[in-house]
């Protein structure tokens, strides 16, 4: 019996947020999309990847009760979705002692078959190869009547598995994706796509999920290539989304009706959204009421007050001055005025009896030595102690508001400011932190709950940056001009240039020494640092992981005859030939 060939087909893309570990919550969030799915004629629903356990699911997955738990939602889901659209949906997969990552097609009330991804990320943030065994090289699967191609994320970055999919006689390809955010990811995506569609002449629906889990941040912006690299559907970052696709069969080919195609959010705006997003999961999603935070009237506690109060609601963010004797007339009115444009709680604290006491109780100790680093780092750790007191008092996680640029060099106090749970800035430069806030007075990101209009005062973003732990002090006693220190740090972390191919972009070598030996001497404060949301492509932690200790440093040595000369590059940006993706 000859089966009838199908020429039409809709597809419904389930962008949505899931939660790790949490089988039974995202299994119930994938029921109700297939029931909207339903509604809307679907004949079949994509979710991302890994979507029922949640993505990244780390070692999550060698536990054994979590592998049984998941093949029972599994089964369960595909008994409670027998009727309507057929469901691809990403999951673990347990078969003969080994765990993979794959995708599940659900029909008819069963599990009508699995494909597993091949190809396992193994560098920057993705730690694959640790849980996962590597599945077959996979074939089409064929939904009700039309062989579709599933490769599964990671499998798009390189050539071989579409090319065998292709070979294979796929008719389109449907990829479930976990790809995290970072500031040049969103153009790599969709080069990386219209890569894959050129070389084969197969249209290409790619189906990220959104949303943070720990460092990560994920944006969404699902999309469709149709088979001539044009863009059929373009769904939005940052929210979550249903979107039905209509797709059509063709001069033997299928093509992707024009649907939605979403402005995509970029640069500073992108990023300003993936603070928000990030830190607004990571409360939410382990159970905080809200956040408490140092407002010092500088520029980072001003930012973070901003991308709180967008995230949670100004009624779910508590402000707290806390003023030492060099503490500023402007920095109390500044930081007054930043919390009143936000709408938050703000009350003060003053810190001086407690650095009264430490002080006194030290006076015998410390006889004969010159006050210094020691009692300036004291005002920060009588800081960082009423703010955790207040957190365990009243529920609300202490945030912490370290920029990138401080935590490279250890311009920061241990067990004081670095108190927190969670830091949205920890991966943005000084300057980027300037960028995103005057970015902010000119506008309200797409869902925030904050205020609208100037949020942070014009003095705060003009003024010198300090840590007044002592009179009259600036960054720049202890550290480069933030330009210099910004382009020295981005050489350094993320471009790995060697000294002399920084020196040679026009820095000062003993700069550049000084950055280096601070970079080198921080590591064992960034491993006690707060999380923070991931936006360059190499930050601290998940993707950059050196040693604590450690004796190696560049000597200026001169370079092999065969090495590049960096140094030509009129731009450093974060590094990109990552290789691929989740």
């Amino acid at each position: 019996m000859t089966q009838t060939a199908v020429h039409s087909l809709k597809i419904a893309f389930a962008q949505l947020n899931p939660v790790v570990g949490d089988i039974a919550g995202n299994a119930g969030k994938a029921l109700d999309a297939h029931a909207s799915a339903k509604s809307l004629g679907a004949d079949l629903i994509v979710f991302p990847e890994l979507f029922l356990n949640g993505y990244p699911p780390e070692d999550l997955v060698l536990k054994p009760a979590f592998q049984d738990a998941t093949r029972v939602a599994l089964e369960k889901l595909a008994a409670d979705t027998q009727d309507g659209p057929a469901i691809l949906i990403g999951t673990i997969w347990r078969e003969d002692g080994k765990v993979y990552n794959a995708v599940a097609l659900l029909d008819g009330g069963r599990i009508e078959t699995v494909r597993l991804k091949y190809d396992l990320p193994n560098y920057g943030v993705f730690d694959e190869k640790r849980v996962f065994a590597q599945g077959p090289m996979p074939g089409p699967i064929n939904v009700r009547g039309v062989r579709i191609g599933v490769p599964i994320c990671e499998d798009i970055w390189s050539a071989d598995v579409i090319e065998t999919l292709a070979e294979t006689g796929a008719e389109l390809l449907v990829s479930p994706n976990g790809s995290p955010f970072d500031w040049p990811k969103p153009d790599i995506r969709m080069n990386v796509a219209v890569a894959r569609v050129t070389e084969n002449r197969l249209p290409l629906a790619y189906v990220n999920q959104v949303g943070g889990q720990d460092e990560l941040v994920f944006d969404g912006a699902s999309f469709v290539l149709n088979a001539d690299c044009k863009l059929a559907v373009q769904l939005p970052a940052w929210r979550e989304a249903i979107a039905l696709t209509h797709w059509s069969r063709a001069n033997g080919g299928w093509r992707c009706e024009h649907g939605e195609v979403a402005a995509i959010e970029e640069g500073v705006a992108a990023a300003y959204q993936a603070c928000m997003l990030g830190l607004r999961d990571y409360v939410e999603k382990n159970g905080f009421p809200g956040v408490v935070l140092g407002l010092s009237g500088g520029i980072d506690s001003a930012l973070v007050a901003a991308i709180c109060a967008d995230a949670l609601g100004p009624d779910k963010v508590h402000a707290i001055m806390l003023p030492s004797k060099f503490t500023s007339d402007d920095s109390l009115t500044d930081a007054a005025a930043c919390a009143n444009a936000l709408g938050l709680r703000y009350d003060r604290v003053s810190i001086e009896p407690a650095v009264s006491a430490l002080n006194w109780s030290l006076k015998d100790l410390f006889e004969g030595t010159r006050p210094g680093i020691t009692e300036e780092n004291l005002q920060s750790r009588v800081r960082g102690t009423i703010l955790m007191a207040i957190s365990n008092k009243f529920g609300g996680m202490v945030v912490t508001t370290g920029n990138k640029s401080e935590m490279s060099v250890g311009y920061a106090t241990l067990y004081g400011d670095m108190n927190g749970g969670f830091n949205p800035i920890k991966d943005l430069y000084k300057l980027e932190v300037y960028a995103l806030a005057r970015w902010r007075n000119a506008h309200v990101p797409s869902g925030g709950l904050g205020a609208t209009g100037e949020v942070i005062p014009e003095r705060i973003i003009t003024k010198a940056p300090t840590a007044e732990l002592r009179a009259n002090q600036t960054d720049q006693d202890s550290l480069p001009p933030y330009e210099q220190l910004d382009d020295i740090l981005r050489c350094l972390v993320e471009n790995e240039m060697p000294l002399r191919e920084v020196v040679a972009r026009g820095h000062d070598l003993d700069t550049v020494r000084k950055v280096e030996r601070l970079l080198n001497l921080a590591e064992y404060k960034r491993r006690q640092a707060a999380p923070g949301v991931k936006i360059s492509a190499r930050n601290f932690g998940r993707d950059r992981r050196y040693p604590i200790t450690n004796r190696f440093r560049d000597s200026l040595d001169a370079a092999p005859q065969a090495a590049t000369a960096a140094a030509k590059r009129h731009l450093v940006k974060p590094s990109t030939d990552t290789g691929g993706d989740g």
